[in-house]
């Protein structure tokens, strides 16, 4: 392709991305949230032990990103990007939330800053009925809780994770589960991947005449690993107790999301309604989730921790049965939809962009030039192909993902111009951020440790949380 013909077509898509898309009706968003799942988990990911048939129908609709990425490979920086459409680096966002806080930050400093907007804040204001479900993980504080960052309403607990059951020999308020202000007593609590599902159906029945948006944030998978009897009874051919859980936690999830579509469809919404799914990372270290090819788990910058199912549904505006391979991130899902709902935002630069106009393009169109990570004393890039890791005072880590999906073997000596242009990227990149504004209860060891050659196979890596 001519120099002039890749001008015509950037200049083209840049109109595309600068406008928005003119409908009679704003259409509803539901971005569903998945929690630790191993990539290769998700049938329409490789998956073959786990049946995922409403995900799946959600690829089979829609568009599967074959090169899916998150911001951060754990769950409460993952969130923060996501919701933000920024990266969360640019706000001190960027570890789990922690008691350990930076000079001159106090507890109370500890989640999503008060200064970012999420897509609910902007949505919000444009008429729509928001409301959060699920994990937040974005900060314990009052002046984090959803009902203060956008959300009508929110129906779900504040920290990382939970008991998927009732606690039955008393729990702490951090594990509390939230109706709004109001908190759930124990004894009313069942399973609550059913639970969330319920209440994602019930605010589709009551605001059907609306536009509304519902970020619907399952903790399934993480742990701990609890599921329900008739669940459990379905993979009785799996002899590993863990990974049995873990795949009658997955089916619950998964049912939960046919339940969703199922409303939608009831009530006459299916084709104007955009639907997101996502994982927040790769799968975890403690709940036996299976990352197929993909080097790594969750909490590392291979592959494994940030790359992700990542899938999405809007009929009559993205073909059916859509493979997209170029790189994407979660950070496009709030230009996305603030586009698809005809929002101008001028107030702060986001840094994804509307992935819709991308769809139709030419492969080499690509929605992103580079990709951008850092979690403490690692940090990495990917730009096309190429992909380096850059983890303290460890050698440099460059990787043709193209060739080497599974990051085998480290090209660094053999191509030093591009691990010095990818380094500069990188340093560029980070004169944009925030220093953080607290630390990870971990430290750094164990990123210095995970992100060694040869530190081999899933029993290695389980060994670096």
């Amino acid at each position: 392709m001519s120099n002039i013909i890749k001008f015509i077509f950037i200049v083209l898509c840049a109109f595309q991305l600068g406008s928005t898309r003119k409908q009679e009706k704003q259409p509803n968003i539901i971005l569903i949230l998945a929690d630790d799942g191993g990539y290769n988990d998700f049938e329409c990911y490789g998956g073959s032990q786990i049946p995922t048939p409403n995900i799946n129908s959600l690829a089979r609709e829609g568009v599967k990103f074959t090169n899916g990425y998150v911001t951060a490979s754990v769950c409460a920086p993952s969130r923060a990007g996501l919701l933000t459409g920024r990266y969360q680096q640019r706000f001190g966002f960027e570890h789990n939330t922690s008691k350990k806080t930076a000079p001159g930050y106090t507890i109370a400093d500890v989640g999503l800053n008060r200064n970012e907007k999420t897509i609910a804040d902007y949505l919000k204001k444009a008429g729509y009925a928001t409301i959060a479900i699920g994990k937040w993980h974005l900060g314990a504080d009052e002046q984090y809780f959803p009902l203060k960052r956008g959300f009508d309403e929110f129906y779900g607990f504040k920290e990382g994770h939970r008991n998927y059951f009732p606690y039955t020999a008393g729990r702490s308020d951090e594990y509390a589960l939230y109706n709004n202000h109001t908190i759930v007593p124990e004894q009313e609590i069942t399973y609550l991947t059913d639970m969330f599902t319920d209440k994602a159906v019930e605010f589709i029945n009551h605001n059907k005449s609306n536009p509304f948006f519902i970020y619907m944030s399952y903790n399934a998978i993480h742990t701990p690993l609890q599921a329900k009897q008739k669940d459990l009874d379905k993979f009785k051919f799996i002899k590993d107790d863990d990974r049995r859980l873990y795949a009658a936690m997955m089916t619950s999830m998964d049912e939960g999301i046919g339940r969703i579509l199922q409303s939608l469809e009831k009530n006459g919404l299916e084709k104007n309604t955009l639907i997101y799914f996502l994982n927040d990372n790769g799968g975890a270290t403690n709940n036996a989730s299976d990352n197929g090819a993909l080097r790594g788990m969750k909490g590392s910058k291979w592959e494994g921790g940030i790359r992700v199912a990542y899938i999405m549904k809007w009929p009559g505006i993205i073909k059916k049965n859509t493979v997209y391979n170029n790189a994407v991130t979660s950070l496009d899902v709030v230009p996305t939809s603030l586009a698809a709902a005809g929002i101008n935002y001028k107030d702060k630069k986001l840094d994804g962009v509307n992935l819709i106009p991308f769809l139709d393009k030419p492969p080499l169109i690509k929605p992103h030039q580079n990709l951008f990570w850092r979690r403490g004393v690692a940090a990495a890039v990917r730009s096309g192909d190429w992909k380096l890791i850059r983890v303290g005072a460890n050698p440099v880590l460059l990787f043709d993902l193209k060739k080497d999906v599974s990051e085998t073997t480290n090209v660094a000596h053999s191509h030093p111009r591009v691990v010095k242009k990818m380094l500069k990227q990188l340093n560029e990149w980070e004169k944009g951020l925030s220093k953080p504004h607290w630390y990870s209860s971990y430290g750094d060891e164990n990123q210095i440790k995970k992100h060694r050659m040869e530190v081999v196979g899933r029993d290695m890596e389980r060994q670096y949380p």
